[in-house]
């Protein structure tokens, strides 16, 4: 395969995954009359998933620094194939639920001025935290398929380049999607 191929390959699934998100975010698509009793998990999953990922990309750090080359890509395939089910899973769950805003305590879908105010600076925290991981999320999703096909290729010098930026993007977003499920969690209302 050329780069060329992997260049246009991961560009279409980068793009394809925005496309999917962008439309799932303007509530167009016809949802479910009721929704399905597993989505309540799904939320759940997705933190377990991002807090794994998140363990994972670590030891994937310490062991490239023990030149341990066999369990950093061992460990990195799995932290690749969890962040797939996540975005599987968190498709999932934005197409079969409806939208959760954070500080709607009553579940109607309005936050009210007061619920703002009982939400507080957390809600200002929480979109502090939810926007950057928003764009990191959609910024990563090529940076980590190029990583991940430079370094099963052993194309070292340009996977070492990559993951430069791919490292601590992929963990930011790891880690503040933990922090924006246990923000958001006492405001799911299905």
């Amino acid at each position: 395969m050329t780069d060329k191929f992997i260049f246009r390959f991961v560009a279409g699934i980068s793009a394809f995954v925005f496309l999917v998100v962008f439309i799932l975010s303007l509530k167009i698509l016809p949802r479910p009359a009721v929704v399905p009793s597993f989505a309540i998990f799904l939320p759940k999953l997705n933190a377990i998933l991002n807090g794994t990922c998140t363990v994972l990309l670590l030891l994937s750090l310490y062991f490239i620094k023990q030149k341990n080359i066999k369990v950093h890509k061992r460990i990195n395939i799995v932290a690749f194939v969890l962040s797939s089910l996540f975005l599987v899973s968190y498709i999932l769950f934005h197409y079969l639920t409806p939208e959760t805003k954070y500080g709607d305590v009553n579940g109607d879908g309005i936050v009210s001025a007061s619920e703002k105010a009982a939400a507080g600076g957390l809600r200002t925290l929480y979109f502090c935290i939810l926007v950057p991981h928003i764009i990191l999320a959609a910024v990563v999703l090529p940076l980590i398929l190029l990583s991940f096909y430079r370094g099963l290729k052993m194309q070292v010098e340009k996977h070492k380049k990559l993951v430069r930026w791919t490292f601590p993007i992929w963990l930011y977003v790891t880690v503040t999607g933990v922090i924006v499920y246990l923000m958001i969690a006492p405001y799911y209302h299905f």
